[in-house]
């Protein structure tokens, strides 16, 4: 594929190999990572936006997870950028701390320790305007101050078909014609308000997030020497910082530039927007259930940086990927919640699958066909990862159930989906066809699971003791993370799959049976017709000691 270089400048038509609308994070990755892939591809990257950004620039997606820190480090090679420019995480760390300052009182989810598959907190303007930077200087013509005009998609996918795009750039009305037409333009959705494409879900909350001039650290909040110890190095506020109650969690992010984000994320029928839309209805709204945090901010408010509000910010999309040399990214086509930090990781998966379409029409294969597939893949992902958050939100208040939640949530992640990407096997249809029955079994299972933890839930005791539950010591779980960056051939990506399905099985006979051992009546059913086995045999002891009661009655 070769077009007519684009410019930024002149009146007359130009055109190019692919075309991305948008040149945030999910449209600048995508350009770098076909660049490297095809040194002579041209890319033309359009975006609103004037380069460089603000520092602490105001979008979602700061905190990193595995696949996305991998796609970033790993894939396009940026690994340097990371570790000198941006801020390692330390994981992610969960405080149950409803309506009490004493954070060093409660139950502590987390690692005392780094695990070994390493994630990053990203301030978002200092890595876009790195990502434009390093764009540019591998060939790509990233045209920014750029606002879209009209589309017009090629109806048909002839080999001479192409897309044109006409934009606006400094009163100028220019086009480009391209082969391939990216959407990346973030809620925008350029593609999705043409084609009619946008597609609610279930998942009903709100948003509300701020960025501070100053360092929040949670160990200032606590004179206790044994707590300040739990953790080597000593750094909470590394890790994305969780304050979790009943219908809502509040995040608290790090950032480089030396701001610290801070959200609500709460369900709309449990906390409505109106009570937390601007910072003092916020403040008002910490101080009632975060107080602790509510006071650190007092001292700080007047290093306000920004405030936004969202109401209802998770949605679908009908179509991402076409036949017709067309597809969307990022949050142009969905977008499930900042629970887990999925954002980056469906650019990831996103952007891989879109690399591989480009791929087989460069080698003048068909792709009608795999666009079908890998749609269906991807939709399979973004379903699964939502049962993590539809109707779930009542439950984050509960620091028994939810820490049970968030073990059996993240062996998911990194046991399936994780595998899939670090293996390089989204895209390999015969080994993905031959694990079927393996993929079908978690995935239904995750879902009979996160239905029976919302059951239970409900008539939990919701225990609060004042511990740290240490993801770290859980050997099984740390050597999970750890074997992320294992390569494995097709043997052991199949035995590797296999090996989790196991652990799925036992972990979730484990939980019935705590959950029976509390509640004997609880309905269990579909949960148990998945696992087809003896509870007693299969359970494994994978979760914390102090989660477990004694649970011979109930097997």
């Amino acid at each position: 594929m070769s077009g007519e270089s684009a410019t930024a400048v002149g009146g007359s038509p130009t055109s190019a190999d692919v075309l991305i609308m948008g040149g945030g994070l999910a449209g600048l990755t995508l350009a770098i990572q076909l660049r490297q892939r095809w040194p002579s591809l041209d890319i033309v990257v359009l975006e609103r936006l004037r380069h460089p950004v603000a520092e602490a620039a105001h979008k979602v997606g700061e905190s990193s997870v595995e696949i996305g820190a991998h796609y970033f480090e790993h894939v396009l090679g940026l690994g340097e950028h990371l570790r000198r420019q941006q801020l390692k995480k330390f994981g992610f760390r969960f405080f149950f701390c409803e309506g009490t300052e004493q954070i060093d009182r409660v139950l502590e989810l987390g690692a005392s320790r780094y695990l070994a598959t390493p994630a990053w907190q990203l301030d978002r303007g200092i890595f876009e305007n790195f990502l434009g930077q390093h764009a540019h200087a591998l060939g790509v013509r990233f045209i920014d101050g750029a606002s879209v005009l009209r589309i017009a998609l090629a109806e048909e996918a002839a080999p001479s078909a192409k897309h044109e795009v006409v934009y606006d750039r400094d009163g100028r009305e220019q086009a480009i014609a391209a082969r391939w037409l990216i959407d990346a333009s973030g809620r925008a959705g350029l593609l999705k308000r043409k084609l009619d494409l946008a597609e609610p879900n279930d998942h009903d909350a709100n948003a509300v997030w701020f960025r501070i001039g100053a360092r929040i650290d949670v160990n200032e909040w606590s004179q206790d020497r044994e707590w300040l110890g739990r953790c080597d190095p000593p750094s909470r506020w590394l890790s994305t910082n969780h304050l979790c109650g009943a219908g809502y969690w509040a995040w608290l992010i790090p950032l480089a530039s030396g701001s610290h984000s801070v959200g609500i994320v709460a369900d709309a029928k449990l906390h409505p927007l109106k009570t937390m839309n601007s910072f003092e209805r916020a403040l008002e709204w910490f101080h009632a259930h975060q107080p602790r945090l509510a006071r650190d901010l007092e001292s700080k408010r007047h290093l306000l940086q920004d405030f936004v509000a969202m109401r209802r910010f998770s949605y679908g999309c009908k179509r991402v990927f076409s036949g017709n040399r067309w597809a969307i990214t990022g949050e142009a086509g969905v977008f499930l919640d900042p629970f887990y930090s999925p954002g980056n990781d469906f650019i990831a998966i996103a952007n891989t699958y879109i690399t591989e379409l480009i791929a087989k029409d460069a080698a003048g294969e068909p792709i009608a066909a795999h666009a079908r597939v890998y749609e269906q893949f991807y939709f399979s992902f973004y379903r699964s990862t939502l049962t993590l958050y539809t109707d779930q939100y009542a439950l984050f208040g509960d620091p028994h159930v939810m820490s049970v939640k968030v073990i059996w949530d993240y062996t998911y992640y990194w046991g399936v989906l994780c595998q899939l990407y670090f293996q390089n096997r989204l895209t390999d249809l015969p080994a993905l066809a031959r694990l079927r029955e393996e993929l079908t079994l978690t995935l239904e299972l995750n879902a009979a699971m996160q239905k029976l933890m919302r059951e239970w839930s409900r008539v939990s005791e919701k225990r609060n003791a004042a511990t740290l539950l240490d993801q770290a010591k859980l050997e099984w779980f740390a050597e999970l993370n750890r074997g992320l960056g294992d390569q494995l051939d097709d043997a052991g990506f199949k035995a590797r799959l296999r090996q989790t399905t196991s652990q799925l099985k036992s972990l979730a006979a484990e939980t019935v049976l705590m959950a029976l051992a509390d509640h004997p009546h609880l309905d269990t059913a579909a949960v148990r017709a998945l696992l087809g086995d003896d509870l007693s045999r299969l359970a494994g002891n994978l979760l914390f000691p102090a989660l477990r009661r004694d649970r011979s009655a109930a097997a």
